[in-house]
């Protein structure tokens, strides 16, 4: 049951995050630092977004009984929210909102854009937010599936840094088609995830 889980949340907090996707965005961002800048804030901009959502993941149950809410009803939400971010993916419409918020950003708190934009909410946005709460409500609160969670943002993390690293040379290998494409495929396999968390949050509330 636990690598079930460790794949299931692998694949849905890589599909929410997108590394690959949103390096466009990255690089809008930093454009015109300088590189040793821009790999620092890339770097950054990962360790603050992996400590988000780990402390979600530690933490997100117990707000959520705190606030009286049933993990059925947030499948069930969430489950929408990310139905709606996978509609976006499919449609092109993500990519674009992103880069404009980004750039919005970037004029607003250029001091800080490791922080925001490129943290938040470019990489712990509220899909993966979202995603991470519904991970953790999967755990029961038992140590191994959260550990596993745990480590699995940790690697989602890392992964982002590396993609912001090389984000110029992922740029031009996918070219504007590759990610176009990328983009649209893992769409759908988040449509398909959010739907099974409707599904389940139904057989919980209802069944």
């Amino acid at each position: 049951m636990l690598p079930e889980y460790a794949l299931n949340a692998l694949v849905t907090l890589f599909v929410v995050v997108d590394p690959i996707g949103i390096t466009p965005a990255f690089l809008s961002v930093t454009h015109g630092l300088p590189p040793a800048v821009r790999r620092a804030a890339g770097y950054r901009a990962a360790v603050i977004a992996g400590a988000i959502l780990i402390g979600t993941a530690l933490v997100g149950n117990w707000l959520l009984a705190r606030l009286g809410i049933g993990l059925p009803a947030f499948r069930i939400s969430g489950g929408i929210l990310l139905f709606v971010i996978a509609g976006e993916m499919v449609f092109g419409i993500r990519p674009a909102r992103e880069a404009r918020q980004a750039e919005q950003a970037i004029e607003e708190h250029a001091r800080n854009i490791a922080a925001f934009p490129l943290a938040i909410p470019l990489i712990a946005g509220p899909g993966a937010i979202t995603a991470t709460l519904l991970l953790a409500g999967q755990t029961k609160a038992e140590p191994a599936p959260l550990l596993t969670l745990v480590g699995i943002i940790i690697v989602i993390a890392v992964v982002c840094a590396i993609a912001f690293v090389f984000a110029g040379r992922v740029a031009r290998l996918l070219g504007v088609t590759g990610n176009v494409v990328m983009s649209r495929l893992l769409g759908v396999v988040l449509a398909a995830l959010a739907v099974q968390f409707v599904i389940d949050g139904g057989r919980a509330a209802f069944g």
